[in-house]
C-alpha cells in the first residue's frame, strides 16, 4: 500500500490507506485516544478505540517516527475534515527522546538561542518550518521571473583571492599555503559575466565577518543576485528589481499560502511604480543632518512609515547614495559626481535590496581605484576584463532571509533561517 500525505486524505474518504510521520501529539481520554500524526503535508487525526492499539500509542513518545494504517472518515471537526478510524500503528524506529519544548503548541515557548541550540528538532514546528517554505517560493519566484526575461543562471566561486567590498571584513582562510578568503558576494563574476550572457543572476550563499550583533545581520546568509547589461543607467535595474519582485511575491503567494497563513502573512502588493527619493531628500524626510553620510536603522524606519503614509507602499526606493559610502565600482552621478547611481530598496523600513549601475569604462576603474588609494593588483584580473569591451551595466542583490523576515513578520532573522551562523553561532 503506498503511503500518502496528510494534505491528501480527503480525496480518500472510506478507503484504507497508509501515512507515516511523527508523533505530534497524543491525547488519551478514558473511552478514545487521539493520536495527531505530523509529515510534510501538516496533521492527520488518528482515532484510536482498540485496547490493544491504544497501549501501543501510549508507549509511543512525541517525535516518534510511525505508519499507520487505516480507515479515511469524514469528521467536519478533525483537521482538512477527516480523521483515521480502525487504525493500526506501527513505529518504524526507535522511542524518540522527547525534545526541551513541545512542538505541538500554536507557539514556540522556548527562547530563541534555546531553538537554535535545538534546530534539527525546532525547525519541526510547524511556524518554523512554514518560514522555510516561504524562502524555498520566493527562490523559485525569483529564478522564474528572471528565467523568463532571458537571464541566465550561473555559479561562481565562493573563494576567491581578494575582497569585493573595499574595506569590509572578510573571512581569511589558507588556501594550500596561499592567503584566500570567503566570497562577499558575487559581485565581480556577475559583472564579468554579463560579458558573455549579458542578462545573469545565482542564488547562493556569502559571507560578512563584519562584528554585527543585530536582529537583521549574518555573518552568512543567501543573496539573490542579478546583473545586466545595455542599460541607461541605475534606473533600468530599478525597473527589473521591480517586475522581479511582483514575480517572486506573486509565486510566494501561489506555492506558500498555506504557510503564509499559518505565520498570519499575507503577500503585499508590489506598486506598478515604486515610490523613489534621492539620498538628500530621504534625510530631510528621516528628520536626519543635512551631511548625514548614511541611513540608520532608525532613519529607514521612518521612511518606512512615510512611504507607507504618503505612498500606501510598502517598499520604497532612496537612490543617489554618497560616492563615499559605496564600493569603487559604482557608477557616479553625472550630473552629480559627489552622488551615485546607486540605490537601496527598503521594506517595511529595513533595508532589503543594493543595488546601482557600475563603472564599465576600463580607465574609469583605475581612476576609482586610485582616489581611494587602492592597489590595482588586487583587483587586476577584474579590472583587465574591462579592456575588452563592457556595456554600461548593473544589478541588484536580495537578502533571503531578511526578505522572509519582514514578509512574516519576525522579530529576528534567525526565526527564519535554519542553520543561522552569526558573531556567536557556528553550530549545530
Amino acid at each position: 500500500m503506498q503511503r500518502i500525505l496528510s494534505a491528501q486524505l480527503p480525496a480518500h474518504v472510506g478507503a484504507t490507506v497508509r501515512i507515516a510521520g511523527w508523533t505530534h501529539r497524543r491525547r488519551l481520554l478514558k473511552s478514545v485516544a487521539f493520536l495527531i500524526v505530523r509529515d510534510a503535508a501538516g496533521t492527520a487525526q488518528v482515532v484510536v478505540t482498540d485496547p490493544a492499539v491504544r497501549a501501543a500509542v501510549e508507549a509511543l513518545a512525541e517525535e516518534t517516527v510511525v505508519e499507520v494504517v487505516g480507515t479515511v472518515t469524514a469528521n467536519p471537526t478533525a483537521p482538512a475534515g477527516v480523521e483515521l478510524t480502525d487504525p493500526t500503528v506501527r513505529p518504524l524506529g526507535p522511542p524518540a527522546v522527547p525534545p526541551p519544548f513541545d512542538l505541538f503548541r500554536p507557539t514556540l515557548s522556548a527562547t530563541l538561542p534555546t531553538q537554535l541550540d535545538h534546530a534539527p528538532v525546532a525547525l519541526r514546528h510547524p511556524r518554523r518550518s512554514a518560514a522555510l517554505r516561504v524562502a524555498a517560493a520566493a527562490v523559485a519566484g525569483f529564478r522564474a521571473t528572471l528565467d523568463a526575461r532571458g537571464f541566465v543562471e550561473v555559479h561562481t566561486p565562493k573563494i576567491v583571492g581578494s575582497s569585493t567590498e573595499s574595506g569590509a571584513n572578510v573571512f581569511a582562510l589558507d588556501y594550500f599555503g596561499r592567503p584566500a578568503y570567503l566570497a562577499q558576494s558575487p559581485q565581480f563574476y556577475k559583472q564579468l559575466l554579463v560579458g558573455v550572457l549579458e542578462r545573469v543572476y545565482e542564488v547562493g550563499p556569502v559571507f560578512r565577518a563584519e562584528p554585527h550583533d543585530t536582529a537583521r545581520h549574518l555573518a552568512q546568509y543567501t543573496s539573490l543576485d542579478a546583473e545586466l547589461g545595455f542599460v541607461t543607467d541605475h534606473r533600468d535595474v530599478m525597473t527589473v528589481l521591480r517586475d522581479t519582485l511582483a514575480g517572486l511575491l506573486d509565486t510566494v503567494a501561489d506555492r506558500a499560502g498555506p504557510a503564509l497563513t499559518l505565520l498570519d502573512a499575507a503577500v503585499p502588493p508590489v506598486p506598478a511604480e515604486i515610490p523613489a527619493v534621492h539620498f538628500t531628500e530621504a534625510l530631510a524626510i528621516a528628520g536626519a543632518p543635512a551631511d548625514e553620510p548614511d541611513l540608520a536603522p532608525a532613519h529607514e524606519r521612518a521612511l518606512g512609515e512615510w512611504a507607507r503614509r504618503e505612498h500606501g507602499s510598502d517598499f520604497l526606493f532612496v537612490t543617489g547614495y554618497p560616492m563615499a559610502k559605496r564600493p569603487f565600482y559604482t557608477h557616479p552621478d553625472p550630473a552629480r559626481p559627489a552622488y551615485s547611481n546607486g540605490f537601496d530598496l527598503l521594506f517595511r523600513g529595513v533595508e532589503l535590496v543594493t543595488g546601482g549601475q557600475r563603472l564599465h569604462r576600463h580607465a574609469d576603474y583605475l581612476a576609482a581605484l586610485a582616489e581611494r588609494g587602492e592597489p590595482v593588483e588586487p583587483y587586476a584580473d577584474y579590472v583587465d576584463a574591462f579592456r575588452h569591451g563592457m556595456p554600461p551595466h548593473g544589478g541588484f542583490a536580495i537578502g533571503l532571509e531578511r526578505l522572509v523576515a519582514r514578509l512574516v513578520g519576525a522579530a529576528n532573522v534567525r526565526e527564519v533561517t535554519a542553520f543561522p551562523r552569526d558573531l556567536h553561532r557556528l553550530t549545530p
